[in-house]
């Protein structure tokens, strides 16, 4: 993210889901909340550039939509980041769900952007503290934005302004109200292939430090294939060409036959990685709407030992 400016990425994904949760019939993710933090007026411009978008992952048949409407809705469908946002949402709110149940008593959302978990999901907060830890010029919009539409976050939630380059996330969450004692859930997401490997790892392991063994991270990741253009699914390189333009590329991928053994060494036990497939067939089986699993995108369920 370059200084001192909102993450467009975060604005971007709020709508998608958003976009999802008022247009689409079979919910994948509902959050009925996300439009609410679009900047205002923002809203037009973003539907009129993704539209403009379908003659990138589509030019054959851009021409033939009739309207913007239209073209939205199928570049929706389209693009890899909806999918992405959806899935990983669900699978990261289902995990926790069950955390919850089994003694998790904190949530914390790295990145966490526009995130409505907070406000939509009020029954959660009876049982969790809820941490939000995320550059300071993206929470600071976030904070004005709630104020703005009149939502107030809740004594459970705990804003934590933190640039990685200044400050590690163990120097971060202890100066806060986060007790390293308690069983904790952590969510990473949309956010490892815009950083260094190193700097993914270091993360890692700050979490395995900073919080007791049987607690969670859920992170997500792309595969080496996405940054090799012969082995890129076509869609995913226009993605990446994309974000790159507005100053956010992405850089970094993993083996999915090898992050265990990189996890291992940092303290952590890998529970589950599921696949493209396991994704598709988690959370777009059957669906007619054409929405499906991003070709390079994985989730991991990893423990603290």
């Amino acid at each position: 993210m370059k200084e001192a400016q909102v993450s467009m990425t975060a604005i971007i994904l709020a709508y998608m889901r958003g976009y999802h949760a008022m247009h689409d019939d079979s919910k994948i993710f509902d959050d009925s909340l996300a439009y609410r933090l679009i900047p205002q007026g923002w809203q037009p411009l973003i539907e009129s550039s993704l539209a403009e978008a379908l003659k990138l992952y589509d030019p054959e048949s851009a021409s033939s939509y009739p309207d913007q409407a239209t073209a939205l809705k199928w570049v929706m469908r389209l693009m890899p980041s909806p999918s992405m946002t959806l899935s990983r949402a669900r699978y990261t709110e289902d995990t926790l769900d069950k955390a919850v149940k089994q003694g998790v008593k904190q949530y914390v959302i790295l990145g966490a952007g526009l995130d409505t978990f907070a406000f939509r999901r009020p029954e959660m907060l009876e049982q969790l503290q809820v941490f939000e830890v995320d550059h300071p010029v993206t929470q600071a919009y976030k904070r004005r934005r709630l104020a703005e539409v009149g939502m107030e976050h809740p004594a459970q939630l705990h804003f934590i302004p933190v640039d990685f380059e200044q400050e590690s996330l163990v120097a971060s969450l202890t100066r806060s109200s986060y007790d390293p004692q308690a069983q904790s859930l952590f969510s990473w997401l949309g956010v490892t292939y815009y950083l260094p490997r190193d700097s993914v790892f270091a993360t890692l392991r700050d979490i395995a430090d900073v919080t007791p063994a049987g607690s969670t991270v859920i992170f997500d990741y792309l595969d080496t294939d996405a940054f090799v253009p012969e082995r890129a699914a076509k869609r995913m390189q226009v993605q990446m060409e994309s974000v790159r333009q507005v100053g956010e590329p992405m850089i970094t991928g993993f083996d999915p036959y090898t992050i265990a053994t990189d996890l291992a060494n940092l303290g952590l036990r890998l529970h589950e990685n599921l696949s493209p497939s396991d994704i598709q067939a988690h959370y777009f089986q059957g669906r007619t709407d054409r929405y499906h699993a991003c070709e390079h995108q994985h989730f991991a369920w990893a423990v603290v030992e």
